[in-house]
């Protein structure tokens, strides 16, 4: 199919068909409005290999460049919009050093699969790059779902796409909208450990942990970690032991999210 492609000067400032790129710094396009915003041509091209619509999408020239093989090859009927690298800039209201961006529909509310044998909670976890790191990171270790408390951040918000590296497109992300009951379900319907990732010494070292063979694994946001009901809810609790250092006291959540998950999922698969 030919590509619906439009070249376009300063006069793009004013064109209402690019109305959803502007001011992307305001978190707009959130969750109510059905669509994001894909930013970077590694999820740009993710996205095209999903079956959502794609609206549009806006690039520069040198990213035509690049991805003209895969517009031409495909069946979407959406334009494509060129414009210069400074008209991008302005329309979006920061410098899109990708050169790359798309709108499409957002995924509709997935469920947490039937026979899901680690899935990944996130409980208040507020700031995107953290919620989109993690997304990465349970992509990366075959976790099967993600949940997000009421709480957490948009995971379709446009930093956390990008830092997922296209893993939200992929994976399963769940938003709880009954808290604790949807949390307690991952028990109760799905046969999943609730097991909570901690500080502190009343948690067992995740060295010698050894995991259930179907679990979820609870994180906590940055700072105040799971709250103290939650922390109840919870069937056991592990930690990363630290060393004894005044100057680091505790982890990244992303990055205690991949110690935990890389953990956990080469457990399973000795255990069979």
């Amino acid at each position: 199919m030919p590509i619906d492609l439009h070249f376009l000067t300063e006069s793009a400032l004013d064109d209402t068909r690019l109305a959803d790129y502007r001011d992307l710094q305001d978190r707009r396009l959130g969750e109510d409005s059905g669509r994001f915003v894909a930013e970077s041509e590694l999820v740009v091209r993710k996205l095209l290999a999903t079956d959502l619509r794609v609206y549009s999408l806006l690039l520069t020239a040198p990213r035509l460049a690049s991805l003209e093989p895969l517009l031409a090859a495909g069946k979407g009927d959406y334009p494509v919009f060129v414009v210069p690298q400074s008209v991008m800039d302005q329309i979006a209201g920061f410098h899109v050093h990708r050169g790359c961006l798309a709108i499409a529909e957002r995924p509709r509310q997935p469920v947490i699969p039937a026979g899901a044998r680690t899935v990944v909670v996130l409980v208040d976890l507020v700031d995107v790059d953290n919620l989109g790191a993690m997304a990465r990171n349970a992509a990366a270790f075959g976790a099967d779902a993600i949940m997000l408390s009421p709480r957490c951040a948009d995971p379709f918000y446009r930093k956390a796409v990008r830092t997922s590296a296209g893993a939200v497109l992929s994976l399963p992300i769940v938003r709880a909208t009954r808290w604790p009951e949807d949390l307690l379900a991952l028990r109760e319907q799905h046969g999943l450990a609730l097991v909570g990732a901690v500080l502190g010494e009343r948690a067992l070292p995740l060295a010698g942990y050894v995991p259930p063979a179907r679990l979820a694994i609870l994180f906590g946001s940055e700072g105040p970690g799971l709250d103290e009901e939650t922390l109840r809810f919870c069937d056991a609790l592990v930690t990363i032991p630290m060393a004894r250092s005044p100057a680091v006291d505790s982890l990244n959540v992303a990055t205690a999210g991949a110690v935990f998950l890389y953990h956990v999922t080469q457990r399973q698969r000795s255990a069979g």
